[in-house]
């Protein structure tokens, strides 16, 4: 198969191009290039576009031309302020993309979507595919799937020649993804290194339940979904849901008992002060989130995942207490925590990174 894949270079991208049998023509697409000679980026050829740029609809249609899939994985999850703002990459992005398959006559499209997406469910219960996409209003992660869902409702309504199949993960983790997310949640004020002490506290409310699934898991959907030619939503999550002391002895430490309001109020002055990364949004999503079923991935893909959810998780810790990363601008291993970063982080003036309100 020839396949296209945009975001390649990020966290699901990496573990793909590993994930895919040799044999198959890849294209990798991303606005920042990954070193080719290292594995596993030396597997695809590699063009560097910005989707959401001037003119990226024509050079996507012509990079789609012969193609028999398009794997859709590019999307800004917590972008710094000077980099381009979400809305470019995630809706203009999407819609050059979807233009470009329609008028290059790719038959298949592989979207990265998310149980993000859905509106908020019972607490402790997991819903199926058919639960509706309204998003969590308070989070702008949540309000961007639920907006792609909307756009590829229309999309395959006015193109049913193209085959649509939607991913839905819950939390995506991995050793490798370590700098990433110490970048957007806590550096450099928290040292990576930190994470997984058995004395870090670890602040969470009460009521908290956590879902995970591990970058190769989804990425063995992806494979199943390309050689089956599946169309439709998929959920993805790995076995086991996390409550919160459960959550709290993964990350390597002792649950802090603290009121979600404070937790949030707290976090939204770290935020605004451009001490943290994060944004209380995302603490919004973690609560309200819906827990994904995966009876359709098991029974139709045949999808059969090598972690449970405490596994996944647990190995981003010790990713995160070693420094590991890849050779892709996404996702180096992360930053030195030193004094004069921690110093910087303390005197900045306004946020790090763009509002997920």
């Amino acid at each position: 198969m020839r396949i296209v894949i945009t975001g390649a270079t990020g966290n699901v991208g990496t573990a793909l191009l590993a994930a895919l049998e040799p044999g198959h023509d890849v294209a990798g697409l991303a606005r920042r290039l990954p070193d080719p000679a290292a594995e596993p980026y030396r597997s695809a050829s590699w063009h560097a576009l910005d989707i959401g740029g001037p003119g990226a609809e024509e050079e996507l249609t012509t990079l789609f031309e012969g193609a028999d899939a398009v794997v859709h994985l590019a999307w800004a999850i917590s972008p710094r302020r000077g980099e381009p703002p979400m809305w470019r990459t995630n809706d203009d992005g999407t819609r050059h993309v979807l233009a470009a398959v329609a008028a290059a006559g790719v038959p298949h499209l592989v979207v990265a979507s998310s149980v993000a997406a859905y509106g908020p469910a019972p607490r402790w219960e997991k819903v199926g595919e058919d639960h509706p996409c309204t998003g969590i209003a308070r989070s702008a992660y949540s309000r961007g799937k639920a907006a792609l869902e909307s756009r590829l409702d229309r999309f395959e309504a006015q193109h049913p020649e193209v085959g649509v199949a939607r991913l839905r993960p819950c939390a995506i983790l991995q050793r490798r993804a370590a700098g990433d997310f110490a970048r957007w949640l806590l550096d450099p004020v928290v040292p990576a290194r930190l994470v997984g002490g058995r004395r870090l506290p670890v602040p969470l409310w009460h009521d908290l339940r956590a879902q995970a699934v591990h970058t190769d898991d989804v990425a063995e959907a992806i494979r199943l979904i390309l050689g089956q030619g599946f169309t439709g939503p998929v959920n993805l999550a790995a076995p086991g849901v996390l409550d919160a002391d459960e959550l709290a002895a993964v990350l390597g430490g002792r649950r802090l008992p603290v009121p979600k309001p404070l937790a949030s109020a707290a976090v939204l002055a770290a935020w605004a002060g451009g001490v943290l990364p994060v944004h209380p949004g995302w603490l919004e999503l973690a609560d309200r989130a819906a827990l994904a079923g995966t009876t359709v991935a098991e029974t139709v893909l045949g999808w059969q995942p090598r972690y449970d959810a405490a596994s996944a998780i647990a190995e981003l810790v010790a990713g995160l207490r070693s420094g590991a990363g890849a050779a892709s601008p996404p996702l180096p291993p992360p930053r030195g925590s030193g004094v004069l970063a921690r110093l910087r982080s303390l005197t900045r003036v306004g946020p790090s990174h763009q509002s997920q309100a």
